[in-house]
């Protein structure tokens, strides 16, 4: 763990619910296995601590690992006890956090063990889809228990915990000194941890913010009050396409945006805004990111990649299962040109187009820099579903680039090889052309209109 302060398994969950809150329910529950002289070993709680409170006056159901209880092991009882919260949450229409801190199967349990983990892992496929489910790892998190807390929807991580399915020392020609790919560092540049915090108290935090961001259960709507300027005119989003993740803050309520997945793929941008109080789900494609002197820090190719269209999926696929609308800011000339990416490409693309094409929810594109060929089709175009469609003045929207265009279709020049937005406007593919500054007041009240 990091140099922060470790807390206890009920600790933790009195700094993620509201003061005074949390009711815990079996807390009298204990092991029943006999064998190796496990009677004689006292289990509090059978090594979690489950229970119910409040995250800004609404109910969240809570599981804790107690590490200090056998290491918080999964056997029999604790499986029955997380199982139960699930239960609840899901009849109460309520999200489920479990904290992580775990020496994964309780191995004096045999074969109980093993139906206790497969038991969770049914219950969160129940889930899925009806309750939003967060994990936080704050200590150990290996094997059985890993693949737990991935299938939640949101995975957050301690900067020091350590998460992993084969222990790094396991690994063919790796050791931990070599590559720590338990580390947090190692897992938020994979598909696996959504967020990373250096210290508990600071996780927790950011916690409670993001669940309060999010739809209570697939029938609720994630919408607060909004005290900032609804025709606010954003003059410095212009510069900031090039870096999403600075351009959707600057349009966001409070210029806030969550940034979801941040160090994985990071071509492609994924998180969630505010527009006049209503959560907003974003994806955007990315050439720099922009350090905080102004100045490019890494740069990407305007294309899409396989691990882009990956996450970029999976993120739709929440938004459309919890009814949260979606914006695009579309940069797109093409597709990642390797032989790799080859291998891979068109499977990851065809399935970013099903997620935009069968997502049930309003739909928004805003066409920010280049938009051609089939890989703009795939950024939630007009083509597969979008509800509305704009463009900035300066936006190109075509088959692609009008200078290579020219070149294999016998023309004069680049006559005829319009790529302005107003000829796709002229055709009802985008409905207007907008300037930068006005981006915020346009998308506002275009969801307004949808939601």
């Amino acid at each position: 763990m990091s140099n922060a302060a470790k807390l206890s398994a009920r600790d933790r969950i009195n700094a993620l619910v509201d003061a005074n809150s949390f009711v815990e329910i079996g807390a009298l529950v204990t092991k029943r296995n006999t064998d190796f002289n496990m009677q004689e070993k006292s289990v509090p709680g059978d090594g979690v601590v489950t229970g119910y409170g409040l995250v800004d006056g609404s109910v969240v159901y809570v599981y804790s690992q107690d590490a200090a209880a056998m290491g918080g092991s999964i056997g029999e009882m604790n499986a029955m006890k997380i199982c139960r919260m699930y239960d609840m949450a899901i009849k109460a229409g309520a999200p489920v956090v479990g904290i992580v801190d775990c020496a994964g199967f309780r191995l004096q349990e045999s074969v109980d063990a093993l139906a206790a983990f497969g038991r969770i892992y049914a219950k969160q496929a129940e889930a899925s889809g009806l309750i939003p489910q967060i994990s936080a790892v704050v200590g150990t998190c290996g094997g059985g228990v890993a693949v737990s807390s991935v299938m939640s929807d949101f995975t957050f991580m301690e900067a020091g915990a350590k998460l992993f399915v084969n222990s790094p020392n396991a690994i063919a020609g790796n050791y931990i000194d070599k590559c720590d790919t338990g580390s947090a560092d190692f897992q938020k540049s994979a598909n696996t941890v959504d967020f990373v915090y250096e210290g508990e108290e600071v996780l927790f935090e950011k916690m409670r913010d993001f669940i309060t961001m999010l739809p209570f259960n697939c029938e609720d709507m994630a919408i607060s009050e909004c005290d900032d300027d609804l025709n606010r005119l954003v003059p410095e989003f212009a510069s900031d396409i090039a870096d999403p993740a600075k351009a959707l803050a600057d349009i966001s309520d409070g210029n806030e945006f969550v940034e979801v997945k941040a160090g994985y793929a990071k071509e492609m941008v994924t998180g969630f805004i505010k527009l006049n109080g209503i959560t907003i789900g974003a994806v955007a494609n990315r050439t720099a990111v922009i350090g905080e002197d102004g100045k490019p820090v890494e740069k990407f190719d305007s294309v899409l990649t396989t691990a882009g269209c990956g996450k970029a999926e999976d993120f739709i696929g929440f938004c459309d299962s919890f009814g949260i609308p979606v914006l695009t800011l579309t940069n797109v000339t093409g597709y990642a040109a390797t032989m790799d990416e080859e291998k891979t490409i068109a499977a990851a693309a065809a399935k970013l187009t099903a997620a935009f094409a069968c997502a049930d929810i309003p739909k928004v594109n805003l066409v920010t820099g280049k938009a051609y060929g089939s890989a703009y089709i795939t950024m939630n175009s007009k083509h597969i579903g979008a509800d509305l469609v704009f463009a900035l003045d300066n936006a190109k929207i075509g088959t692609m680039d009008p200078s290579l265009l020219a070149k294999l279709v016998e023309t004069d020049g680049e006559a005829g090889m319009d790529s302005a937005p107003a000829t796709a406007a002229a055709r009802g593919y985008v409905d207007s052309v907008i300037d930068a500054e006005s981006a915020r007041k346009q998308l506002v009240y275009a969801f307004e209109m949808l939601y």
